[in-house]
């Protein structure tokens, strides 16, 4: 795996011509109200929301309160301190089909108070975390995707543990759009590791396929309106992963820009329904303790603006290289805790030991990690391979792997480990057999027009503004990789 594959050419490192273009793509992208945070005690209800309040719903073993500020309405259920606890609401939907579920929460405690979220006496989100806010008049919301029926629903909150639940203001749902329908991100809401697996909403295994950008700092002029939309609708894409590269021109140089591109680039693919990766894409150097500082403001800022989404992933570092399994695990030791102080919910992709290849490439396995896992929940582990270089060893150490962790592969390509060259569709689709078979979610590398053979476009189309959808404008790889990830999703609900 190695650095050349994501080097760029010469005529794409940033100059002035790079940051005009990347300027007028946030220009033109970036929603206005991108710099609220979501998380203060004024956020109001999401648009078209109706709102709940939770001193008027049903109240099992809690009691209304309204001594903590911050809170809507007349006031606020104070759980008591015990499993089975709960609040439920009665609710209308004027049509059957997904809802965005927002509740408003309080736990001035530093302890977890989980709950069980139920639909009309279905659990749709089992020991849903509540961590710690800071203080009681702290309030902050999180979102899953529920399915109601026409007319009258039952939405129950109940407390799981000993501790009762967190302080509740009230729910909002919206029914008007949003991840409506049948995206990915509506059908699977919020994602969880379980065992070995990454899972939906209803506790079910799924398998993830998308498309990697290239470097942002280099490529955004090829995330448009019009390519998202494509990659959405015509590739019938899961994922989109954004890598926003720290050095290289990237993220170092202009945190402030580089970030926002970042923001943007998730409110347009939540539109569309996607899930997202945010690839905090390290590099070289190959330690990520060379850039934790800069990845704890950098993931501090996403989680508190879009941790009440359900369809984020974080990738914490893209392809650790040089340092050993112990440096990577103590790297993300200390940034995990970070993140979960904004957002306890969203999974943490961690990479692992040379160019996250389980170790592989440095002679090693992925032992080293089943010995001394990550000390944190709800966490995978990464896995990047290039089929014409990367064969039966990486191969078998992945299916190994996939039996005893959970496994993401969150960069691909059916090239070299330069991501150029000749094509091994023959190998990629070995690898992508087995994938679907363990339900190894997966993103291909990259969703550019780079001159190099793994850029799905050819030379120019960005440029040209597309055209975005069919098959005229993708080299070899882009045409195949397309109609891998066009095959139907299986994504169990029941």
């Amino acid at each position: 795996m190695s650095w050349l594959r994501s080097s760029p050419p010469a005529l794409r490192r940033a100059g002035t011509a790079g940051a005009a273009t990347l300027a007028l793509a946030l220009a033109a992208a970036l929603p206005a109200t991108a710099a609220a945070p979501h998380d203060t005690a004024t956020t109001p209800a999401p648009r078209a929301a109706t709102v709940h309040e939770a001193e008027s719903a049903t109240i099992s073993r809690g009691a209304v309160e309204s001594n903590h500020a911050g809170f809507t309405g007349g006031g606020f259920v104070n759980y008591e301190n015990v499993q089975g606890s709960y609040v439920q609401w009665s609710v209308n939907a004027p049509q059957a089909g997904p809802a965005a579920l927002t509740l408003r929460f309080a736990n001035g405690t530093t302890t977890d108070r989980p709950l069980d979220i139920m639909v009309n006496g279905a659990v749709v989100s089992a020991g849903r975390a509540f961590q710690g806010t800071g203080a009681w008049t702290t309030w902050r919301t999180t979102t899953l995707t529920v399915n109601l029926k026409a007319g009258a629903n039952t939405i129950r909150a109940t407390a799981t543990t000993s501790g009762g639940g967190p302080n509740v203001d009230h729910i909002s749902l919206d029914t008007s759009g949003g991840q409506a329908g049948d995206t990915p991100a509506a059908v699977n809401g919020q994602l969880r590791v379980c065992g070995t697996k990454l899972c939906n909403q209803y506790g079910k295994a799924v398998q993830l396929r998308g498309m990697s950008s290239h470097g942002t700092q280099w490529y955004s002029q090829c995330l448009t309106s019009g390519s998202l939309d494509a990659l959405a609708k015509d590739w019938n894409a899961d994922v989109l992963r954004v890598s926003t590269y720290v050095q290289e021109g990237g993220y170092e140089t202009d945190p402030r820009r580089f970030t926002d591109l970042v923001h943007s680039l998730i409110e347009q693919a939540t539109a569309r329904g996607l899930y997202v990766i945010v690839d905090w894409h390290q590099l070289t150097p190959g330690d990520p303790h060379h850039n934790l500082s800069r990845a704890r403001t950098f993931f501090t800022e996403i989680a508190q603006r879009h941790g009440n989404k359900t369809n984020l992933l974080y990738e914490i570092a893209n392809e650790p290289n040089g340092v050993s399994w112990s440096r990577i695990k103590s790297y993300a030791e200390q940034l995990i805790p970070v993140i979960r102080q904004q957002d306890p919910e969203t999974p943490v992709l961690v990479g692992t030991r040379a160019w996250s290849s389980l170790g592989v490439s440095d002679g090693s396995n992925e032992n080293e990690i089943t010995a001394s896992p990550v000390n944190a929940t709800n966490i995978a582990y990464t896995f990047h391979f290039y089929a014409s270089s990367h064969r039966d060893e990486y191969l078998a150490t992945l299916s190994r792997a996939a039996d005893k962790l959970p496994v993401f592969v969150t960069e691909f390509g059916t090239q070299n480990s330069a991501g150029e060259g000749a094509n091994d569709f023959t190998m990629a689709k070995r690898y992508l057999d087995l994938m679907a078979a363990k339900k190894i979610s997966w993103v291909n590398w990259n969703f550019s027009d780079d001159e190099r053979s793994g850029a799905v476009f050819k030379p120019g189309t960005c440029n040209a503004n597309g055209p975005w959808t069919g098959t005229a404008q993708l080299k070899q790889a882009g045409v195949w990789i397309r109609d891998q990830i066009r095959t139907p999703d299986d994504f169990p609900t029941s």
